[in-house]
């Protein structure tokens, strides 16, 4: 059997120059799409990128029983829960995307019962979904895993004091998700404080959820009887945001990036002024300006927000290849998300490996290669390197790109990049 890929070719040396539009949070619209089946009636989100991840989410809705809606020309999804009648995620949906974990806390909360598979691996880490597991059954629910399965079931979830052992986005919207229709009062401690958590407790609050805390490290929810279904519009991408914006910076571009909430990006734009980049920021865009001297070296460090976004970390190395000077990468929030450093350096880019930390030695050019995608960001990081590379550069197994950044090649091509996109046979 013939399997068709996509690979991605790039004509290094173009300067970005124009205006970008960034498209709605794919991170905000998944725990969204999940909330949703917790209402008696439809709701309706807008505003949401069309993405692999996206369509992953909506089928697993369907395959529950959920009606789903999707029109794409208006960025719009309907999702009815009135006809949910399965409660179980099979495998196969969920291993092609971790998020689908989502609907564990709803399905237990309200249906009170879940059949979710395990998560598989994952090429930037473990992931492990303990915390998850540990915070809905103090809500009262009794889980067991048996043959690769989390079986959830509770007569009425309870309300309860959870302390996260860590700072977890997936753990937090999970147990959040179950305990808005709990009885009682739930406080949670150690919460993520990630703008695209907010915008799914904004959500949750307008389906008539109590809520109080968001945005800081403290939850308090006052459980409901019930939600009503409603209509949403979910917020920007920070993180396709950023993509485009490093993307702009390093070709030395004039672009304009549009449809942002700039707080959201607070830590990139101080690394960026660290480094010499020039810009200027406006209500809801920034304007990325030309620079004449190269960028200076800047360490960073990963860290839950407001700290520096691990999912930005792939494409702030990419930018430091051709730093003036040393810059120290320390990613503390996955184990295994310097995959993309190889394929850099197979791009003559100087970067090494000690534990958790990267250490990127800046160089004046980078030069064309063929190099492989591994994830999501490690992706965006190889094409944002390609445009600044001497000659063409393939990047194979683009796939990974289209789980999260919508029509990604299109906005970078109206900007002037030169790309084209080949299918190539593999057997």
């Amino acid at each position: 059997m013939r399997i068709k890929l996509k690979k991605l070719i790039i004509q290094g040396g173009a300067k970005l120059k124009g205006t970008v539009r960034v498209s709605g949070s794919k991170n905000a619209t998944l725990p969204i799409m999940a909330a949703a089946i917790l209402a008696d009636t439809p709701s309706v989100i807008n505003k949401i990128p069309l993405v692999t991840d996206i369509f992953t989410m909506a089928e697993l809705l369907q395959n529950l029983g959920a009606g789903v809606d999707l029109k794409q020309k208006q960025h719009s999804i309907k999702i009815s829960p009135e006809s949910i009648n399965n409660f179980k995620a099979p495998y196969e949906l969920v291993k092609k995307m971790r998020a689908s974990i989502y609907v564990l806390g709803p399905l237990v909360a309200k249906y009170k019962k879940a059949k979710v598979s395990m998560p598989g691996g994952c090429a930037i880490g473990l992931r492990p979904i303990d915390l998850h597991i540990k915070g809905i059954k103090k809500l009262g629910a009794k889980i067991e895993i048996r043959h690769g399965y989390v079986i959830a079931e509770a007569k009425k979830l309870k309300g309860a004091k959870i302390i996260f052992d860590k700072v977890s986005v997936g753990a937090t919207v999970n147990c959040l998700l179950a305990a808005v229709l709990a009885k009682g009062t739930s406080v949670f401690e150690n919460v993520s404080k990630e703008p695209e958590v907010v915008d799914t407790v904004n959500f949750l609050k307008k389906m008539g959820a109590d809520i109080k805390g968001e945005g800081t490290s403290t939850l308090i929810i006052n459980g409901v009887e019930k939600l009503k279904g409603i209509e949403y519009e979910v917020i920007p991408d920070r993180i396709e945001a950023a993509t485009l914006i490093a993307a702009a910076v390093m070709t030395r571009g004039d672009v304009v990036v549009e449809n942002i909430v700039p707080e959201h990006l607070d830590a990139f734009f101080e690394k960026l002024k660290e480094a010499g980049a020039k810009f200027e920021i406006g209500k809801n865009f920034v304007h990325i300006l030309p620079y004449k001297s190269k960028l200076k070296a800047v360490d960073i460090i990963t860290e839950p927000y407001p700290g520096f976004p691990t999912d930005i970390q792939a494409q702030w190395m990419a930018l430091m290849t051709l730093a003036k000077g040393d810059s120290i990468i320390k990613e503390t929030i996955w184990e295994n998300r310097f995959m993309h450093v190889l394929e850099l350096n197979r791009m003559g880019a100087d970067i090494t490996i000690q534990g958790n930390t990267a250490v990127v030695s800046g160089i004046n050019k980078l030069s064309a290669a063929d190099v492989m995608a591994s994830d999501l960001r490690a992706s965006a990081a190889l094409i944002i390197a390609g445009l600044m590379a001497e000659g063409k550069t393939v990047v194979r197994r683009i796939y990974h790109l289209e789980r999260g950044y919508e029509k990604f090649y299109n906005k970078l091509k109206k900007l002037g990049a030169r790309l084209k996109i080949k299918s190539e046979k593999i057997i």
